[in-house]
């Protein structure tokens, strides 16, 4: 496994306790030596400078390389243009190029209307300095019209010169395998990594996965349901529930995992501990 891309994902802090905690955090698990960290990247850019503030420390103060999401929703060319002169001066070479969400009431979406455009203007720009990673969606994008055309839509983008893709969190490992096996029909071989939530909340989860598809498959939220406010056993189980998924992905051929961390240490990295994932 050691051939394998293990990854862990931040939101910039808002706070000033946010910072200190964050800080913490990253700084713990860059001991295990994982592949990259990424940042994410608020609606509409709302966090384009705490983005980049955090990608360049980050880089910096841990020595391990940082991609930036970058979307292209109210986002101009020369904005993106400016992002990326930024990014190259200071030594940043990854990027999560994404359409992004459009927030609410704003209607000038930019220059750029889908995500393989913005990877377009990016590879114009810069040529193969970054390495771009785009979003998969196992079971569907929640706005694509059928599975087909969500497919489409991740052809153009790997065409326009995607290197990765990270894909949202899923709970059904054969919703994984098959997306792999519909890529791999059209001619797409890039590697695509397994985006790994750790269930720490259910109430927080069943939000989540309501927004964005992903299924809770039922035996499991009947089961999250039962333990009521008793967090400990809810995490426990997820937890047990999360590492078996990951053995079958690693066991069937995924390329590594990415852990959506929410700026925690605990829930990503017992699981990284129970699949005795490599570390320096």
């Amino acid at each position: 496994m050691k051939d394998h891309s293990y990854s862990f994902e931040f939101f910039p802090p808002k706070t000033e306790k946010g910072v200190e905690n964050f800080k913490k955090v990253r700084s713990v698990l860059a001991e295990l030596n994982p592949a990259f960290f990424s940042i994410t990247y608020g609606a509409g850019g709302s966090t384009q400078d705490a983005t980049m503030n955090s990608v360049l420390e980050t880089q910096k103060e841990t020595g391990i390389p940082t991609a930036s999401h970058l979307s292209c929703i109210s986002s101009g060319k020369e904005q993106i243009s400016e992002i990326l002169s930024t990014y190259k001066d200071n030594g940043i070479n990854r990027l999560v190029a994404l359409r992004g969400d459009l927030p609410s009431g704003m209607r000038d979406i930019g220059d750029f209307h889908y995500a393989n455009e913005l990877i377009e203007f990016i590879r114009q720009e810069t040529g193969d300095y970054f390495q771009i990673e785009v979003a998969a969606y196992p079971e569907m994008h929640p706005q694509a019209r059928n599975f087909q055309t969500d497919i489409d839509n991740f052809a153009r983008k790997v065409n326009a010169g995607a290197d990765r893709a990270i894909t949202q969190f899923f709970y059904n490992a054969d919703a994984y395998f098959y997306f792999i096996d519909s890529i791999a029909k059209v001619g797409i071989d890039i590697p695509v990594i397994p985006g790994i939530n750790p269930i720490t909340n259910y109430v927080q989860l069943a939000r989540f996965s309501d927004g964005t598809g992903a299924e809770i498959p039922r035996w499991l939220r009947k089961r999250l349901e039962g333990y009521g406010d008793d967090l400990d056993s809810i995490q426990k189980l997820g937890q047990e529930f999360v590492t078996k998924m990951c053995e079958e992905l690693l066991a069937g051929g995924a390329p590594g995992l990415h852990f959506y961390s929410m700026n925690r240490v605990e829930p990503s990295k017992s699981i990284w501990q129970n699949l005795g994932l490599p570390r320096d």
